[in-house]
């Protein structure tokens, strides 16, 4: 008798072995049509898989995210089928499912055109309605590679001589076309549905390396609904017309050199928002009890080797050896230099908690492909803190950076925040009991902040657990920015200790906490957010005076003056353009509030105030204009 057990808790039993087919079936007739894969004891399987021992199971369709990932896998393999289809010899390379989506890259002299990319897609709309049947065979390594030279699939058989000896080699077949695959699949092609777009073909060297033949690659984009694709498709189009980078522009914020890369060139706006965020922070961080301190950029490589630093990070770090040979490293991080200060004189256990917050410009290598606008860069300021406490000072730490970011999110219009909690990784540091505290410490501040969340077994860092906090924007786009991590490794490998009460030595426990993670990053999000037009009291330009002629340019040099002394940051354009240009090029470089000053303001003693994307002008008497304005230049929890 064969059981299997479902994730309701119910059994079901067989006489002989089942497919996931007939196990399906028997739990229901719509289910059963449903049905795209299924999980054995937690692994993803096939529906035709046999299953012979008792085991849990679980059947997934495409409202659920497994469901959803394999048509995307599916569809990835669609797309591979048609490009063999319409254009015979190109060569077929690796093609993983990726956020949204999926890709595969090809091996072809003619470069893909956007003609070419329609083409491709009513193919694989042909294929779906084909219904081609899917099955898996495992093959000796022998025949898959000679299977695939045979073909002229050099790529294919080069991945299957790099695959290890212990790991079977499965080849899936849709109808007659076949590619290595791992799986799993669904039933047949006729499952995915058409609820796919073809969105971009760029350029990516095989195996990332740029020594060897640069590859086609064809994004694509896959869902379970019309509804869905069509939900996706608004979102990019608006995402595009929110891009940092082209807004960074308009707004003359910031811009990007080859000599360079990934480093940011902050224009005088650009910077001016830069500051107006630590000054925010640092204002917010010194009401919660943080002493703000700087360190080094540059450290010897001895003390990333006690850190375990180079070991881990090493490939990403840039360095430098000086005439008398000794090996600096640009630090990649702020964590060792903090454990530093910590170190300078013996701190006792009434010392602790001990919050240090810095700014710390840091350096990490990324490969050029990979950069982002302010999004991915190589150079970047974090907005770190390290909490010294004790194992007993944890909860109370956990729950009050918890408070602080969800405070902070919540001023800069972020109000819709999920918590991922990641707990013990099977390769770990410490003692399980401190571990216990440390996850029901995170788990407490996670409950207290009734926050959705979820929980990432085991995906916790080998040091400590840790919770991330992920943004949701304005266009439904998530953003993992915030991190608390709590670290039972790195204070005692580079030596801190504090006196407890019984006059006892001990390593103080560390927790490693960023607000935004990277404030270029930060702020790249905030412009594309509110589409360049940030919150008031945030804004680099507030203001922008506009004489309609000469003769009221020293009514309007007053105005200027009176608006500076309360703190709100304006400039006059004295240019000779007319008054509708002057508002054409200021509302492109969003500035909320453009001041006409003309013979009716001068005579009145007032403005007329022109409000970015407003179609009603209004005339204010200028000290209430300077009382109101005064108020909104403030963050809403000032």
């Amino acid at each position: 008798m064969l059981t299997i057990k479902l994730p309701d808790g119910k059994n079901l039993f067989f006489d002989k072995k089942v497919t996931g087919f007939e196990v399906s079936e028997k739990i229901s007739k719509s289910l059963s049509k449903q049905a795209l894969v299924m999980s054995i004891n937690g692994e993803l399987k096939d529906l035709s898989e046999t299953i012979e021992n008792d085991c849990s199971i679980k059947i997934f369709t495409n409202k659920d995210k497994e469901g959803l990932e394999t048509i995307r896998h599916d569809t990835a393999h669609i797309l591979a089928m048609a490009v063999q289809e319409l254009f015979p010899g190109t060569q077929v390379t690796i093609g993983p499912v990726i956020e949204y989506g999926f890709y595969y890259d090809f091996s072809r002299k003619e470069p893909f055109t956007n003609e070419d990319l329609a083409q491709i897609e009513n193919r694989m709309k042909e294929i779906v309605d084909r219904n081609e049947i899917t099955k898996k065979e495992v093959w000796e390594r022998s025949k898959a590679i000679s299977h695939f030279k045979k073909k002229g699939e050099i790529y294919k058989a080069e991945i299957i001589e790099s695959i290890p000896k212990e790991e079977q080699v499965s080849i899936y077949f849709h109808g007659k076309w076949n590619d290595l695959c791992r799986g799993p699949h669904l039933p047949s092609t006729g499952k995915v549905g058409k609820f796919f777009k073809l969105t971009k073909v760029s350029g990516a060297y095989w195996r990332g390396d740029s020594n060897n033949e640069m590859l086609q690659r064809i994004y694509g984009t896959g869902w379970s609904t019309q509804k869905d694709l069509d939900n996706y498709l608004k979102r990019i189009e608006e995402a595009e017309k929110r891009d940092h980078r082209k807004l960074g522009k308009e707004m003359d914020l910031f811009h990007f050199r080859e000599e360079s890369p990934g480093s940011v060139f902050w224009h005088e706006k650009g910077w001016n928002l830069f500051q107006k965020l630590i000054d925010y922070m640092r204002t917010k961080q010194k009401k919660a009890g943080y002493k703000e301190i700087n360190t080094p950029e540059i450290l010897d490589r001895t003390l990333w080797e006690k850190s375990g630093h180079w070991e881990k990070f090493g490939e990403h770090m840039y360095t430098s050896t000086t005439p008398d040979e000794k090996v600096f490293a640009i630090k990649p991080m702020n964590c060792p230099g903090c454990v530093q200060v910590f170190n300078q004189g013996l701190k006792s256990y009434r010392d602790l908690p001990l919050r240090m917050s810095e700014f710390g410009k840091v350096h990490r290598y990324e490969p050029s492909g990979a950069l982002h606008g302010l999004l991915r860069v190589r150079a970047f300021t974090q907005d770190d803190a390290h909490i010294f406490c004790t194992e007993d000072q944890i909860t109370n730490e956990c729950l009050s950076v918890t408070n602080l970011i969800l405070g902070i999110y919540k001023d800069l219009g972020f109000t819709n925040v999920l918590l991922q909690f990641s707990d013990r990784p099977e390769k770990r540091v410490g003692d399980d009991k401190i571990w216990d505290k440390a996850e029901s410490a995170l788990l407490k501040a996670i409950k207290q902040s009734k926050l959705k969340y979820e929980i990432n077994k085991g995906e916790g860092a080998f040091y400590g657990p840790k919770i991330d906090f992920v943004l949701r924007d304005s266009i439904g786009r998530d953003w993992q920015c915030g991190t608390l991590q709590v670290d039972l490794n790195l204070p005692g490998r580079l030596g801190a200790l504090f006196v407890d009460k019984d006059g006892s030595k001990k390593v103080p426990v560390m927790l490693h906490r960023a607000l935004f993670g990277s404030l270029e990053r930060f702020i790249g999000i905030l412009i594309e957010n509110y589409a360049g037009k940030l919150p008031f009291w945030l804004t680099p330009l507030q203001a922008m005076i506009i004489p309609v002629s000469d003769e009221f340019d020293d009514y309007a040099k007053q105005v200027y003056k009176k608006i500076n002394e309360i703190g709100i940051n304006c400039e006059i354009d004295l240019k000779n353009h007319n008054l509708n240009y002057k508002i054409r090029e200021h509302s492109m470089s969003k500035v909320p509030l453009l001041l006409i000053c003309g013979k009716k303001e001068v005579d009145s003693n007032t403005i007329t105030i022109r409000r970015l994307d407003f179609k009603k002008q209004e005339t204010m008497e200028l000290n209430t204009f300077l009382k109101k304005f005064s108020a909104l230049n403030k963050a809403p929890s000032f």
